[in-house]
């Protein structure tokens, strides 16, 4: 019944690094590597909207970064116009319904805090003419532009150009990613963002108190200005101790999120970060300082294969399987077909590069 349930849902998953370890290959074999070692994860997990990142590692930052953040978008480009028969870049909510319609995974083009920007806000219609629907502004650190959450004891909010490019995004319609952003910039974005935004990798503080889970007054911040958050599947993110790391686990922060959030704003980031971090070389720096320990996972999911154990598990918990395909992509495609891509005005000329309004 689940398999059935699973396969006929749309299922969205917001965030997959994959892009880091294709781009890290040679360009002619993007589109082949992509082919043969995630495209049959992708299919086997019912996976219909796959968000992708681009995450620039310590290693490129900060001369490197903008060279890397462009290589891992055309990455992007030459892996779906390589599969073009299955999948492919979508920039709005029309296109992904085209795509699944056509039978193809539907691929949105993501930046994950966004080093290549540093403080140049004006190039944030650049990236958007080359397909990036999505985008966060920090990571764990300090940008130019926000706090990531493992500064949160310094309690800054955005900076003026973190407000611009939040004004910016929203010119364009790029949906803003709070995910890993301090607590004082995910109150500041809540305060002044007058568009939906996404958590796209987060889980439930309370269940995890840990600064890369949102609390239940940011859970209730989000739903109220239409926004949806993902859940995270990274176990460290879900449990302190190891015997915690279960699916069971998982459905716990998902149901929290329901309860707090709704049901209408919960969504999947699963953050499948154990086969990119064993693939890389020389290996991932910034998750080396993070005193978690990236590499475990919940049995059975340790990569896209899995997502239709979620399915079982939430029919196992009681939740109406009409509840359950909101919570597999159905959020999020609302939030896409509103958001992505749709200018919330008339287009002009791109933002100036000081301040669109005070940082209070």
């Amino acid at each position: 019944m689940y398999a059935d349930l699973h396969r006929d849902a749309i299922v969205a998953d917001t965030h997959n690094d994959l892009l880091m370890t294709v781009s890290a290959r040679p360009p002619e074999t993007w589109a082949s590597f992509f082919r043969e070692q995630w495209l049959p994860q992708l299919r086997e997990g019912g996976v219909d909207v796959q968000v992708l990142p681009a995450f620039i590692d310590v290693q490129f930052r900060p001369e490197g970064a903008l060279r890397q953040t462009l290589r891992m978008i055309e990455c992007a480009h030459a892996l779906a116009e390589g599969n073009g028969d299955e999948v492919s870049i979508c920039r709005d909510g029309r296109e992904i319904d085209e795509a699944l319609a056509s039978g193809k995974i539907a691929l949105v083009i993501a930046l994950e805090s966004m080093p290549g920007l540093d403080a140049s806000v004006e190039l944030l219609p650049t990236f958007h003419r080359l397909g990036v629907r999505v985008a966060s502004i920090a990571h764990w650190g300090r940008t130019p532009l926000a706090d990531g959450s493992g500064e949160d004891a310094t309690g800054s909010r955005l900076t003026n150009q973190g407000v611009a490019a939040l004004r910016e995004m929203e010119r364009l319609g790029m949906v803003f990613d709070i995910s890993h952003l301090g607590a004082s910039g995910v109150a500041h974005v809540l305060e002044i963002a007058t568009r939906p935004v996404i958590a796209t990798h987060s889980s439930a503080r309370v269940l995890r108190d840990h600064h890369r889970n949102l609390t239940d007054d940011q859970l209730r911040a989000v739903a109220a200005g239409g926004g949806v958050v993902c859940v995270n599947f990274l176990a460290a993110f879900l449990s302190e101790k190891p015997e915690g790391y279960t699916i069971e686990r998982l459905a716990d922060h998902i149901l929290h999120i329901a309860d707090v959030a709704g049901v209408d704003h919960v969504g999947l980031g699963p953050d499948f970060i154990r086969e990119v971090l064993l693939d890389l070389t020389p290996p991932c720096e910034s998750y080396s300082t993070t005193g978690l320990d990236t590499l475990a996972t919940i049995p059975g999911l340790d990569g896209p294969r899995g997502m239709p154990l979620v399915t079982r598990e939430l029919l196992r918990r009681g939740l109406a399987e009409d509840d359950i395909r909101k919570i597999l992509g159905g959020n999020v495609m609302r939030l896409f077909r509103a958001e992505l891509g749709r200018p919330a005005a008339a287009e002009g000329g791109p933002v100036a590069s000081g301040v669109s309004e005070p940082v209070r």
